[in-house]
């Protein structure tokens, strides 16, 4: 039995591959560089996500202003898992917040919000569990764009060609391109906060 909540994950014994969505602008950059330059910003929140049908859901598979390059950021689990432990969630769930008043304040000086959402399939239908969105705030943003990333890989052409897959029927070998993705295991006490496991 699948849980409702569970990181599903790209990953190795020392990396996790997260997926996000920009402008040529920001995207050639950063693979030239492979770490994110100017013109991205540290001053504003961006959000990482290890489940690729969740941003192709999230891009329209690379057809949405701004969101038309595809990048695979693989970074260090190091990285990854202070995310986490630094993370709130950004609904006041009763079986991790005291109260509202909790909820907020802890909402409020965290560097990581964490939101859960329901995975995609191919066709961009909601599925029965939810995909980890995690978004990093200024202040540790600056070691995401940084220290933590492994590569920065370009998979535009990639999506373009699932994209004529889907639209000419064959949603078979649209799949096969597909990243793989398992459970990624969490701490106890990470899982806890982050209702993951959850059925």
């Amino acid at each position: 039995m699948v849980a409702r909540r569970e990181i599903r994950a790209d990953y190795d014994r020392d990396t996790i591959v997260i997926y996000q969505a920009y402008a040529a602008a920001i995207a050639d950059p950063a693979v030239a560089a492979q770490r994110f330059v100017p013109p991205f910003s540290r001053t504003r929140m961006t959000w990482i996500k290890p489940s690729f049908l969740w941003l192709m859901h999230r891009s329209n598979w690379g057809q949405k202003a701004g969101q038309e390059r595809t990048l695979a950021v693989r970074i260090h689990r190091a990285g990854w898992e202070r995310a986490l432990e630094l993370g709130v969630l950004t609904s006041p769930e009763r079986a991790v917040f005291a109260s509202g008043d909790e909820w907020e304040r802890q909402f409020g000086e965290a560097a990581v919000h964490v939101q859960w959402d329901p995975e995609r399939d191919l066709r961009g239908a909601s599925l029965n569990h939810d995909s980890i969105q995690v978004g990093l705030g200024r202040d540790i943003i600056g070691e995401f764009a940084t220290s933590w990333i492994v590569a920065i890989e370009d998979l535009s052409a990639r999506v373009a060609q699932m994209r004529a897959h889907l639209r000419t029927g064959h949603a078979d070998r649209a799949r096969r391109l597909l990243p793989p993705e398992r459970v990624y295991p969490v701490a106890p006490d990470v899982a806890r906060r982050l209702m993951i496991g959850r059925s």
